[in-house]
């Protein structure tokens, strides 16, 4: 009898000492979402910003989304297999460490204008950002059980949320706020940005990560491929589809914002209103962790893309204030479906969790283009027409969470 309790004493123990050390873990990558959130929402401050230094339409403005999105889709694939190799931990510290080198390279693109070492600099951010993305999200996915994932992964995209609802603010301060567009207003605040990933860097190498056995595993997985998963598939496509519609908006709003049948702001003053789109989806993605633990996942975001679809189509044909805030309304419905799309697209996958993580992190490449297809609208119909891009990635987002993530 003794004995029998004195098992019962060391299983209780350890399953508290497990769960201490998965709550530990979750609160250290919720700090990586908060710290690429932050970096990746500069880029709508630095669009006007550079579009305005370098004299630039809008085509090649959004040459700077694509290629910081366009770095997810030929790093993940790499990403993946080095996540496979070193293991999650140390594939973050070398996604911060390679983050931190291309803020580092803002530095002398600004010291040397050239707008194209600029998208170099961005395309190496991004690279890191990448092993991060594939690194960190199936990671807290598998910290608990499966059927809370989708909730834990939206809860941690909340500090996500908050990094790109400070972002703006900050950006528009030390950048914006700049009486000229003068490229050398970068230099200071990435290189404090790249010190603070070095620090981060060293910390994670340091702490101690629990081991994910049913996520970090080398079972033979010769026999599938990701390929074989349709739901998968369709939900890296609903990636690609969300992060454009997303991004392309994010990236236009300071110069949507700063029309005179809008809100006539000025720069500087609109950075600050991108604030809004981004904190309206960091105030979702709380509410939806919440609520996605009684409401079906796939219905949840169902309901979010068609509002969605509907904020868009009022702003394109409104004007002022109700053109405005429908605009900015579109984050708050954005707020919970990349976690959603991710958890869906890679439940049941085992062994191949990291590969499929890969494929899906693939779609973020909608970032690159998207947002270039809605530049050479805004060049030819105008900026407010050009929405009808977005308002189309919705439309698929849609039919994926009603009909494409269906598993049975």
């Amino acid at each position: 009898m003794a004995s029998s309790n004195t098992d019962s004493s060391a299983t209780t123990a350890a399953g508290g000492q497990q769960k201490e050390t998965q709550t530990f873990a979750f609160i250290a990558m919720t700090c990586l979402f908060f710290f690429w959130g932050f970096i990746t929402v500069l880029n709508d401050i630095l669009i006007p910003f550079l579009k305005e230094s370098f004299d630039l339409n809008y085509t090649q403005a959004m040459l700077v989304q694509f290629c910081f999105f366009g770095a997810y889709f030929i790093v993940s694939p790499f990403a993946g297999r080095l996540i496979d190799k070193v293991g999650f931990q140390m594939g973050i510290v070398i996604g911060l460490l390679t983050t931190a080198f291309g803020c580092i390279l803002f530095y002398p693109s600004a010291d040397l204008h050239i707008y194209a070492l600029f998208l170099f600099a961005f395309f190496v951010l991004a690279s890191g950002i990448t092993i991060l993305q594939v690194a960190a999200n199936p990671y807290v996915a598998a910290l608990g059980p499966e059927k809370t994932a989708a909730s834990r992964l939206n809860l941690a995209q909340a500090a996500n949320s908050f990094g790109t609802t400070v972002g703006p603010f900050v950006g528009s301060m030390l950048i914006l706020g700049v009486v000229a567009a003068d490229a050398s207003a970068v230099q200071m605040p990435y290189l404090m940005i790249a010190a603070v990933l070095v620090a981060a860097a060293l910390l994670f190498r340091g702490i101690k990560l629990p081991k994910l056995a049913h996520v970090e595993t080398n079972d033979d997985v010769s026999g599938d491929s990701v390929w074989n998963h349709r739901s998968l598939v369709l939900g890296a496509l609903a990636i690609f589809m969300y992060v454009g519609g997303e991004v392309s908006i994010g990236s236009f709003l300071v110069n949507y914002l700063a029309e005179s049948s809008i809100a006539g702001m000025e720069i500087a003053e609109a950075g600050e209103m991108v604030a809004y789109y981004w904190g309206a989806a960091m105030v979702g993605r709380l509410l939806g962790a919440a609520l996605m633990n009684f409401i079906p996942s796939t219905k949840y975001l169902a309901v979010n893309a068609l509002i969605a679809i509907v904020m868009i189509i009022v702003s394109m044909n409104t004007s002022g204030n109700v053109a405005m805030w429908s605009i900015l309304a579109v984050g708050f419905f954005n707020s919970i479906m990349f976690p959603t799309i991710f958890t869906l697209a890679v439940k049941g996958l085992g062994a191949m969790t990291s590969k499929g993580s890969g494929l899906v992190c693939q779609g973020i490449v909608g970032g690159a283009l998207v947002p270039l297809i809605q530049g050479v609208a805004a060049d030819s119909i105008g900026i407010q027409m050009s929405f009808i891009v977005p308002m189309i990635c919705y439309i698929y987002i849609g039919w994926y969470a009603l009909k494409g993530a269906d598993q049975s």
